[in-house]
């Protein structure tokens, strides 16, 4: 496996979540690895692979799953609905909120993992308004530019409301969301008061203090101790939580990227960190939405 330096994920981060720029990406990789050919073996390293195997099969028996469509802010969205098969009773909600990739695979493969653990599991599409969520990671990046936050937000609390409202739901609604979407779970803890338990993985933090206050769902925040750009976020972040007396929960994973948590991207993942993480998770869900 060729060595990937700390330099070489600091610009596919930038890349990735800043500049959207592929051409000027891989002239720096080319630079770090010394060579073009080593950067272009190294780039899949870095990358989340669409093609990495599920940990639970799209058709594992002991589920049901469907793509459907619901009502959201100002038009349709799409999104796949899980739970398992055999459920009996009203089942708690959770939404997952997919990376700046839309509504791909790995996200796909989360939502069944989450509604293996009991839950009545939605995953969303926040590019509905663009059409959908694009085949190819680089398109659906870029196209991520052209969406409305405001839209999005108002989608998800759409989407709460649907949840809440769904005959096979007991009335709690959580959410869970990784990089893009685990800012996108903080905006959205900040205008859902009916919200019942979020959970953000390296996600952006709301900035303004008005907008904190806002909060009423207990928060579980997870960061990537390597994670500088979000991480910057925290020290405020946690000061306003503190001032309005929140109830929120911290954890740092020193030593891991951020991504820690897709074992799609090879030389980020972190199995130790996921599965700590993830033990976390549930355990939250299944206190604060029963």
């Amino acid at each position: 496996m060729p060595i990937i330096t700390q330099a070489m994920i600091d610009a596919y981060d930038e890349f990735t979540h800043v500049t959207l720029d592929r051409r000027r990406f891989m002239e720096t990789l080319t630079k770090l690895a010394g060579s073009a050919a080593a950067a272009a073996a190294i780039a899949p390293l870095l990358a989340a692979d669409p093609a990495h195997a599920a940990m639970v099969a799209e058709d594992d028996n002991r589920l049901k799953g469907e793509d459907v469509t619901y009502p959201g802010s100002s038009g349709e969205m799409k999104g796949y609905l899980v739970r398992q098969a055999d459920a009996a009773g009203k089942l708690p909600a959770v939404i997952v909120v997919h990376e700046n990739r839309g509504l791909n695979p790995h996200i796909r493969d989360v939502a069944r993992r989450i509604a293996l653990e009991g839950f009545l599991v939605l995953a969303p599409d926040f590019m509905s308004p663009l059409g959908g969520t694009p085949a190819d990671d680089d398109k659906a990046r870029d196209l991520f530019n052209q969406l409305d936050m405001a839209r999005v937000v108002a989608d998800g609390v759409a989407t709460v409301a649907f949840l809440k409202g769904d005959a096979a739901s007991n009335g709690k609604v959580g959410a869970v969301g990784f990089c893009w979407g685990g800012g996108t779970v903080n905006a959205l803890a900040v205008a859902a008061p009916d919200l019942d338990a979020a959970v953000a993985y390296y996600g952006m933090q709301p900035k303004d203090a008005a907008e904190i206050a806002r909060i009423s769902a207990p928060l579980l925040l997870h960061y990537a101790g390597l994670d500088e750009r979000i991480n910057a976020g925290i020290p405020d972040f946690r000061k306003e939580l503190d001032a309005e007396g929140k109830e929120y929960q911290i954890f740092m994973y020193e030593g891991v990227q951020h991504a820690f948590n897709n074992e799609t991207s090879e030389a980020r993942y972190n199995e130790e960190a996921a599965d700590l993480a993830w033990s976390r998770t549930i355990a939250f869900f299944k206190e604060k939405l029963a």
